[in-house]
């Protein structure tokens, strides 16, 4: 028996598109010989079409589609694909095989994930019962994602005579997720022995990213045969006596080189998805922007990308000629617009409201603002999407400025911290030097005033990071954050900052997830909030 499994990027929504990548799998599964295709979880909606799932109309729109993919499949291929359901009036999360043109069975999700960034209580109801299918002398038991988390589902599947476990997932990207997946599917297999087949989609859709890495394990939790990260695939897994032969395997990717390539992909599918014609970016001789940059390049090609620096009288020389030296690396477009004559002019209007006060964050706020309004100009006259270069640090403690570095449409670094800019700055310099060292080794700055650092307003970035990661992704106690050697004062800022802030995360673009906790789907917090965290 040849089991075959489809890594696919499917987009929300696009039935017609979706479909035809799982007909063009399941063609090429037969002509490797497999008799079986399993797709992954919604994969002929797209995960997740949100609140698509409460219309009825969208219901019927996918029942159609099913439909019409059973009749497109390859008659002599067995095809279990995902898909939203509706039946007696209850919504459901469902996995349907499809035979000569057949719906033959249905599965409907058991288990409903809550939590993080998943909603699906929202949408469906639970399923109760197992679908055990024969296939070609093996019993195969169906289970979908989250099912496969909890020892119930699998055990019920067991006890209806399965002998193997297909796995349908959706299961999005987060540093680590890979070792979670493993330990909890061998859990499984230690309760039940069966082994597993895990089909994992692939791809970017909005913040979310889905990694692939698909893989099989044997009925001992060995791991058999994995499919690539961040890109679409076909396996083909061969049973011999109802267990799978070893196969390629292919490694995963390190920290680095996993977070850049589901960046990349996250921003790639966002861009093309949604049919921007290219994207263009503030190019400051900083770190944050240079990162972009690259990131960009690579996911786009140079053709898609432009860059604008636009300095002002704060802008370090050296800043200018980094920027200049990126871009012609890069060979994307570039171009410069001084803010200076802007500047003058805004504050010349203000001058008689500002009459007596000393120069601060309002005129360090404006040239952000002017810079903010130069390249909406340009995204509005052009097309392109304009795209954020702040990072999650300082998302964190609101060391941006609203409608101004913060105005655009994505931000590529919205989850990554200050010191895994620099991890990543470092790593993609090992593929090409396309980030001037300069850019590395010198201390942050805004340049929206002389002298200026980022260590002048904020922590050093180690303890900064340190003490978000705790807070914000760990959900740790005052206690708890101290217990890990930080200064009280330094705990009270940067969670204080953390928690004024909320109003300007929530008018901040969407960007990828790359921890197991962004800010967006993940961390909600009321803006309206007495509470303070502290003894």
């Amino acid at each position: 028996m040849k089991i075959a499994i489809a890594q696919i990027n499917a987009t929300a929504g696009d039935l017609t598109g979706n479909a035809a990548k799982i007909v063009e799998q399941a063609r090429r599964a037969e002509a490797a010989g497999a008799t079986l295709l399993l797709c992954p979880e919604l994969a002929l909606s797209g995960y997740s079409p949100e609140d698509l799932l409460l219309r009825d109309d969208f219901y019927h729109a996918c029942e159609r589609a099913l439909y019409a993919l059973a009749q497109e499949l390859p008659a002599t291929l067995t095809v279990v694909v995902g898909h939203p359901r509706k039946y007696l009036g209850n919504r459901y999360n469902a996995a349907s095989v499809l035979e000569a043109g057949r719906i033959c069975h249905t599965y409907h999700k058991a288990l409903l994930p809550n939590d993080s960034v998943f909603d699906e209580v929202r949408y469906f109801s639970e399923g109760s019962e197992a679908l055990v299918i024969n296939h070609l002398g093996c019993k195969l038991g169906i289970v979908i994602c989250a099912d496969v988390w909890a020892p119930e589902p699998a055990r019920r599947a067991r006890d209806a005579g399965a002998t193997v476990l297909l796995v349908l997932n959706a299961s999005p990207y987060h540093i680590g997720k890979q070792q979670e997946r493993y330990a909890v599917v061998r859990d499984r297999i230690k309760e039940t022995g069966l082994p597993v087949v895990y089909a994992n989609l692939v791809g970017g859709q909005d913040e979310l990213v889905f990694d692939g890495a698909s893989f099989v394990m044997n009925d001992e939790g060995a791991l058999t045969q994995q499919l690539p990260s961040f890109d679409e695939a076909l396996g083909i897994v061969s049973f011999s006596d109802g267990a799978p032969e070893p196969a390629e395997i292919h490694p995963l990717p390190g920290l680095e080189p996993a977070v850049y390539q589901a960046l990349s992909l996250g921003f790639r599918d966002y861009v093309l998805k949604n049919n921007f014609p290219g994207v263009l970016l503030g190019l400051s001789g900083g770190i944050d922007s240079a990162l972009t940059l690259a990131i960009a390049v690579d996911a786009l090609g140079a053709g898609k990308v432009q860059a604008v620096m636009m300095p002002s009288a704060f802008t370090a020389s050296i800043s200018l000629e980094d920027a200049q030296a990126m871009a012609a690396g890069l060979n994307v477009r570039y171009s410069e617009i001084a803010i200076g004559p802007v500047f003058e002019s805004f504050c010349a209007a203000l001058a008689p409201e500002f009459a007596g006060r000393p120069f601060d964050t309002a005129e360090e706020n404006l040239q952000a603002r002017i810079r903010g309004t130069l390249l909406m100009a340009l995204s509005n006259k052009f097309g392109s999407m304009v795209v954020t270069t702040g990072n999650k640090s300082e998302t964190a403690v609101g060391y941006s400025t609203l409608y101004g570095d913060m105005a655009g449409g994505f931000a590529l670094l919205k989850d990554v911290s200050k010191t895994l800019v620099y991890q990543l700055a470092k790593y993609r310099n090992t593929i090409s030097q396309v980030i001037p060292e300069r850019i590395i080794l010198r201390p942050p700055s805004a340049e929206l005033r002389h002298g200026q650092t980022d260590q002048d307003s904020l922590p050093d970035y180690a303890v900064l990071d340190g003490i978000m990661e705790a807070y914000v992704e760990n959900d740790y106690s005052w206690e708890e954050i101290l217990a890990l050697g930080y200064r009280e004062q330094d705990v009270l800022r940067v969670t204080r900052l953390v928690d004024r802030n909320e109003y300007k995360r929530r008018q901040a673009p969407i960007g990828v997830r790359v921890t197991k906790r962004g800010f967006g789907k993940d961390r909600r917090y009321p803006l309206t909030n007495k509470f303070v965290f502290n003894r």
